[in-house]
């Protein structure tokens, strides 16, 4: 059982200030904000609002701390991520009781984000004495080929606020490991835990100036003159779509090396074949992990219509079973949305279906109380001209609709600008790997409604973003590539 001592406890190990160049320092003026619990929308604590200046000393920091950091020992970043790592793990009721407390996830999953998050610290500790380059002889045989791998330089890391620790470990985990100093700007929303994760890197040991965290309330103010600064040689962001062709518009004044995960409207696919308790089993997973809150989130069910009261009625059965409280609260599944906004838009969404004649199977309603808690809600029958096909819903709502054919699924599911993760159940083999050619999508969830895992390459294709975080290619995005031509040495 978590208690307000436990609460009060984690809040007070949070520093509240700035982070720049090794030291925790006020904002300019002084200036604060109010980080509130969703839950309740009381202030959990203010912290330090980075103005213009604030985020120019951080790049300051970053951009004189970048030459030293790249000389740095692969072996030693690794071993800082390594140590990081533990630390983490040392501190996870700690960090879960944070996370649950300003973002509203339940505690066990808030767990679950802490060793997610971690991994990415381990992987890359582990990726960073294996960053390798060649030696060939030129296909002529006249001269030899050498190709190097260096940092990209100083990187400014924007995260979100659903995912708070891993995001921000997504990221800072190959800056450091390729030897790229970073700016971190946490969304003001969720800042708390980055300002603890940075604690966690300065007692580690990571130097002063090679990680940087500058919360604000003013974004574009503070990055869009870091993005069009020469100092800066990279850029990372994890948000919504627009925002992301606002940031690659500024990035465009220095041609930077960008790495964007945007927005997904995920189609969740159930065949005729498919094992129906499994693929509810899949969707628990893949609509209600963070509340819904998710860009990997299952947006759309297209269901089989041979399944689909099956399927709808177990599914509504399943979500009626779990329990919507505050997440630090004993037995909690759903907690509260982010803000009232966000609810506001996940309602709208709704009562637009309801509109157009889809059937409520449970829920649909915003309840009465303190915070910005949304119920579990199941629409079956939904007409293909409802806004929440379309629209990224970031709430435990599950629409689904129904096919007859395999090509009429794949048209369906394919019928949108994004393309960031798709999920199918079915038991042919065969057309498993046939959708995994067919579907236009950056990942593939095939019986399974997970696919993040810091060993898999996270990123989508159309409107969901460039690039890849985690696995192999993730640390690619922080290297330049340099080839050195060589004379032939035998000549």
């Amino acid at each position: 059982m978590i208690s307000s001592a436990d609460e009060k406890r984690v809040l007070d190990l949070v520093p509240t200030q700035l982070y720049i160049a090794g030291k925790w320092q006020d904002a300019e003026g002084g200036k604060k904000f109010a980080v509130q619990d969703p839950a309740t929308s009381e202030t959990l604590l203010e912290v330090a609002d980075a103005s213009y200046a604030d985020g120019q000393k951080a790049l300051a920091a970053a951009a004189e701390a970048q030459d030293s950091w790249s000389k740095t020992a692969p072996r030693e970043r690794a071993e800082m991520l390594r140590r990081a790592f533990e630390k983490l793990l040392e501190l996870s009721d700690e960090f879960a009781i944070l996370m649950s407390l300003e973002m509203g996830k339940p505690f066990a999953e808030a767990k679950g984000e802490l060793a997610y998050g971690a991994e990415f610290l381990r992987w890359f500790s582990e990726e960073a004495v294996r960053i390798n380059g060649r030696y060939q002889t030129a296909p002529d045989g006249k001269n030899r080929l050498m190709v190097l791998k260096r940092p990209v330089g100083p990187a400014l890391l924007i995260t979100p606020w659903n995912f708070p620790l891993a995001m921000a470990t997504r990221k800072i985990g190959p800056a450091i490991a390729a030897g790229c100093t970073s700016i971190l700007k946490p969304a003001a929303l969720t800042p708390l835990t980055s300002l603890l994760f940075a604690k966690v890197l300065e007692d580690v040991g990571v130097p002063a100036g090679v990680v940087n965290v500058i919360p604000t309330t003013s974004a574009g103010e503070v990055t869009s003159p870091i993005i069009k600064d020469s100092r800066l040689r990279k850029l990372s962001f994890t948000g919504s779509t627009p925002v992301g062709k606002m940031l690659l518009r500024d990035a465009s004044e220095q041609v930077l090396r960008t790495s964007m995960e945007l927005g997904g409207n995920a189609p969740f696919l159930v065949f005729e074949d498919a094992d129906v308790d499994k693929a509810v089993d899949g969707a628990m997973l893949a609509k209600l992990r963070n509340m819904g809150e998710a860009c990997t989130a299952a947006n759309r069910f297209i269901v089989h219509e041979s399944v689909a009261e099956e399927f709808s009625t177990k599914l509504a059965e399943r979500f009626g079973a779990l329990k919507v409280s505050r997440g630090v609260a004993d037995g909690a599944n759903i907690g509260p949305l982010i803000d009232q906004k966000s609810r506001q838009a996940v309602h709208a969404l709704v009562e637009d279906a309801k509109a157009k004649g889809a059937k409520v199977l449970l829920g649909g309603e915003v309840p009465d109380g303190p915070g910005y808690f949304y119920p579990p809600t199941v629409l079956a029958s939904v007409p293909e001209s409802c806004e929440i096909l379309s629209n990224e819903i970031f709430g435990p709502v599950a629409p689904i609709c129904t096919f007859k054919t395999e090509d009429e699924a794949v048209a369906m599911a394919n019928n949108t600008e994004y393309g960031l993760v798709a999920y199918a159940f079915t038991k042919d083999l065969n057309r498993g790997l046939r959708l995994a050619e067919r579907l236009e999508t950056g990942m593939f969830g095939l019986n399974t409604g997970l696919v993040s895992n810091p060993a898999g390459p996270f990123g989508g294709v159309k409107q969901s973003g460039l690039g890849r975080e985690g696995s192999l290619e993730g640390i690619e995005e922080y290297l330049e590539t340099v080839y050195v031509g060589i004379a032939d040495p035998t000549a």
